[in-house]
């Protein structure tokens, strides 16, 4: 039965919530924010930057919340409004009331977050876990998506190798702060987070998720992409077969472009914040005009 995502009790809430707001001013951006009705609850929104070109709609990794993408914002921000949302299902101020069980659900959820911002079309990033809802969307609303970008979408074109999950699994099992150092260490080496986005992290442990898995996508869903998409990888991702992907998507997905970066981790955004953030902008300028999908 698919489940309702919810904090652990009240003082999980209070304490995330009390992290959440010291994370706020890590947002570089003035912004405006809005809790926004759908058929699976309540979906918080932050809206920044302005400009002519098409909104990016932002979609974060699992334990992460909108304001993670704070270092690369600006960058993304520069010709377009960038909303940024804390996923129905995860730790965040959105509160989810309805389960979102089949893949459907979430172009759904997205469609109707789109309504209630009075959008058409807007392109689509998402990071990790925020990948695999982001693809989800261009299956099953690929009428309302422009573009698609992922960062690390492990999971999603090839299967996560199995050490990799039973490392987390133990780790989720007993998480001590030694036990996160060496959790950052392996996964995600090279980025820095400050004090408070660790304290998130940690905060968001007392919240049970209810977003999904990534599932390896069969032949005939990559057929079904139509939105023009684009895969970041890092080069020694632990989660992420990147070479292998890229064969994958230079088959079954025609004109998908993948970038593997040299040295970059599962953090790979983290590690290059300003390469990714501008190669990204990059894809999603040229698709301002592209046409919908026919459904």
């Amino acid at each position: 039965m698919a489940r309702i995502g919810r904090f652990r009790n009240e003082a999980a809430r209070a304490e995330y919530l009390r992290t959440y707001a010291a994370m706020e001013r890590l947002w570089p951006l003035p912004s405006a924010v809005s809790d926004v009705p759908t058929a699976y609850g309540t979906t918080h929104v932050r809206c920044s930057g302005s400009g002519a070109g098409l909104p990016l709609v932002l979609l974060h990794g699992f334990g992460g919340n909108g304001l993670y993408w704070h270092d690369v914002v600006e960058d993304l921000a520069r010709d377009r409004v960038v909303v940024a949302l804390d996923t129905v299902g995860s730790a965040g101020r959105s509160v989810q009331t309805a389960p979102l069980g089949r893949d459907a659900d979430y172009g759904a959820w997205f469609a109707q977050v789109l309504d209630g911002l009075g959008l058409d079309r807007a392109h689509v990033l998402g990071e990790s876990l925020g990948a695999w809802h982001a693809t989800l969307m261009a299956l099953h609303a690929p009428d309302r998506v422009a573009s698609v970008s992922l960062i690390e979408p492990n999971g999603v074109f090839t299967r996560t190798p199995a050490r990799a999950l039973l490392r987390m699994l133990r780790f989720g099992a007993n998480p001590t702060d030694q036990g996160w150092h060496r959790m950052r260490e392996w996964l995600t080496p090279g980025t820095d987070p400050t004090d408070v986005e660790l304290a998130c992290m940690k905060a968001a442990q007392g919240y049970r998720t209810a977003a999904g898995w990534a599932r390896p996508l069969k032949d005939a869903e990559l057929a079904a992409i139509t939105p023009p998409l684009l895969a970041i990888y890092g080069a020694e991702s632990v989660l992420s077969e990147p070479e292998a992907a890229r064969r994958r998507l230079a088959t079954a997905v025609p004109g998908a472009e993948a970038e593997i970066v040299p040295g970059g981790g599962h953090g790979v955004r983290g590690q290059v914040p300003g390469q990714v953030g501008a190669r990204v902008a990059r894809f999603v300028g040229q698709h301002d005009n592209s046409v919908p999908a026919e459904r």
